[in-house]
């Protein structure tokens, strides 16, 4: 029986949006038949920031127990998800930090030839969704890594429209995560999991 796939959904979230999309990765890599590590990255900004904005103080709280990301969770995975919320079209200080900690590995070249997907939120439409994606697989091709987006593979895919990854519009948190982002995320990881075990198997 063939061992199953390796996966770290590695994610930061500051009011909960990713946090929520994050969950819907893990309990559908689970469901697939993957050993599913869910972990974030260590929260950057001051306690006086955080506890500022009471989303983002609820989701600190809510998500104390969840173990923060370490390079041994990347070097561990056959593939890897990353999450972060749009930052002016970037990635997050906090995720962009984390993955600033893999060097070792990458000069090791154990970053190389595994998996690797994205999934994005921000405030507003068009507010730099694909961008972030984008900026994040940068640092995939310089590990050596093997993109896997869902691209527009399923027909569900037309429905929330972004085929770089799992996208979310919050609306300042008036827009909690739907159906649409569910199912996209369903998709991502099914196709994650599925490409990274067919290269498991193959090597």
């Amino acid at each position: 029986m063939a061992t199953p796939v390796k996966l770290a959904i590695v994610y930061y979230s500051s009011t909960g949006t990713i946090t929520e999309i994050a969950r819907e990765l893990h309990d559908e890599g689970v469901k697939a038949g993957a050993e599913v590590r869910l972990v974030k990255a260590a929260e950057l900004a001051p306690r006086a920031a955080v506890d500022s904005n009471p989303a983002w103080a609820a989701n600190h709280a809510a998500t104390a127990l969840v173990p923060e990301a370490t390079p041994e969770d990347v070097e561990w995975a056959d593939a890897v998800i990353f999450g972060t919320p749009t930052r002016f079209g970037n990635v997050s200080s906090q995720l962009k930090q984390f993955i600033d900690t893999l060097g070792g590995l990458w000069a090791e070249g154990k970053l190389a030839d595994k998996v690797y997907s994205g999934f994005v939120s921000s405030a507003t439409a068009h507010a730099g969704q694909e961008s972030t994606l984008l900026a994040l697989y940068n640092s995939i091709h310089h590990f050596g890594g093997l993109t896997v987006t869902p691209g527009f593979t399923e027909p569900n895919k037309f429905i929330d429209g972004n085929p770089y990854g799992t996208s979310h519009v919050d609306a300042q948190g008036t827009n909690p995560v739907d159906d649409v982002t569910r199912i996209a995320a369903r998709i991502q990881v099914q196709r994650v999991i599925k490409m990274a075990g067919a290269i498991k198997a193959a090597a």
